[in-house]
């Protein structure tokens, strides 16, 4: 990148196939929009789909979309040519998955109820246990109904760098851990599924294989498959591809198994922005810019994570001449995105451009202080920009 101009530090885990000149058209493009607003770039979101298709094609492994993280329906007929289903974590996102992607469905909960467990098999072509416990309890009404049964396992090493985020601390809600595997019965059980990782590479994933192995490998010869959960950052411009190829193969062929992996941020890195407008400029010991997008309602892992996003043509904190906190319209004193500089003074009127919008956005907002949800649009790939869904005061008030 032969420019003077320092992009924020995120810029450089963007894929190979984001540069800034693209981020600028982009800006171009939606520069008119009504905001706030959702936007999905399906020219990057392809890309990221090549890659992934490249790690099925050289490992024979199924990669499935993780619902948490992006579950826009209108993504799905572009998504569903490239991966082989969808993962879900409960009744609702199992049902969309089925009837709106259309491929293979997974589900797993920490514990699914009597309720809810008859949908749950109804719309899943794989249910994944929690525990021995619901195991032995529902393992027999899905295997009667032509459905393949999971396990979560705890491989009780995680290399999250938040423990939020980490599935494998002390008391965890989420896997068996090889110690609870004495006597228990694992005749029903067609795979093993563990997550242990949040946005990392593949050298995280080879450590937590390593114990897993050391903890799990004997009970894998009579299973058919091991899922082996999301936190790949596989689309990231430095991610180590060949080494998770390697790992997949490796797995396989040692095991004679089946490989799953279900990536939800992986698959739409980068392939999403979020546009807002300046409403005012305020002075209280520095400038704060009032926009039109709130933190705490529409990007809520920004504030819960936390993390700072990037801006386009904006630098985080003193770097550049104009400095401003950006924050939003809620009664929240914290809802703010954070400290940005600018080469030239903002205005009320300016619409601001947020990278990295696609994954844990529009699936956790909310209508609090009845703060409008922003509209939903896609970007194609010839630059048309096209509004997909949009919400009003019947969407906040019939929520409650």
């Amino acid at each position: 990148m032969k420019q003077n101009y320092k992009f924020p530090d995120s810029y450089f885990t963007f894929p190979s196939h984001v540069t800034l000149e693209h981020l600028r058209d982009v800006s171009k493009q939606v520069a008119d929009i009504q905001t706030p607003a959702y936007i999905i770039d399906e020219a990057v979101l392809e890309e990221n789909l090549r890659i992934l298709k490249k790690v099925k094609d050289e490992t024979g492994c199924k990669v499935l979309l993780a619902l948490k993280a992006f579950s826009l329906r209108a993504s799905f007929p572009l998504i569903s040519k490239y991966l082989d289903g969808a993962c879900a974590s409960g009744v609702f996102e199992a049902r969309l998955g089925r009837e709106d992607f259309k491929k293979e469905v997974h589900t797993f909960s920490p514990a699914f109820s009597d309720k809810d467990i008859k949908d749950v098999i109804k719309y899943s072509d794989t249910v994944i246990f929690n525990s021995f416990n619901q195991l032995r309890t529902y393992g027999k009404m899905v295997k009667k109904a032509g459905k393949q049964v999971g396990l979560r396992i705890n491989p009780m090493l995680s290399k999250s760098p938040k423990l939020l985020y980490s599935p494998c601390v002390a008391k965890s809600r989420l896997g068996v851990i090889a110690e609870q595997f004495k006597g228990e019965d694992l005749s029903l059980v067609d795979g093993f599924h563990f997550h242990a990782l949040c946005e990392q590479d593949a050298d995280s994933l080879e450590e937590v294989l390593k114990k897993f192995e050391a903890d799990f490998a004997k009970y894998l010869p009579n299973l058919k498959w091991v899922n082996i959960g999301g936190g790949h950052h596989v689309t990231r411009k430095d991610y180590k591809l060949g080494l998770l190829i390697r790992l997949i193969k490796n797995l396989k062929s040692k095991y004679k198994i089946q490989v799953i992996m279900e990536p939800g941020e992986g698959v739409v890195l980068n392939a999403g922005y979020f546009a807002t407008t300046v409403l005012d400029i305020i002075q209280n010991k520095g400038n704060v810019a009032i926009v039109d997008a709130s933190a705490e309602t529409h990007t809520p892992d920004v504030l819960g994570m936390p993390y700072q996003p990037c801006i386009i043509d904006a630098a985080k904190g003193v770097e550049k001449k104009n400095v401003y906190r950006i924050g939003g319209p809620s009664c929240l004193a914290g809802d703010t995105f954070g400290d940005y500089s600018f080469d030239a003074p903002i205005k009320p009127g300016q619409k601001l451009l947020f990278t990295d919008m696609a994954l844990y956005t529009f699936v956790k907002n909310t209508t609090f202080n009845g703060i409008p949800l922003p509209n939903i649009g896609i970007l194609d790939k010839k630059g048309k920009y096209k509004v997909v869904k949009k919400f009003g005061y019947n969407d906040f008030k019939n929520k409650l």
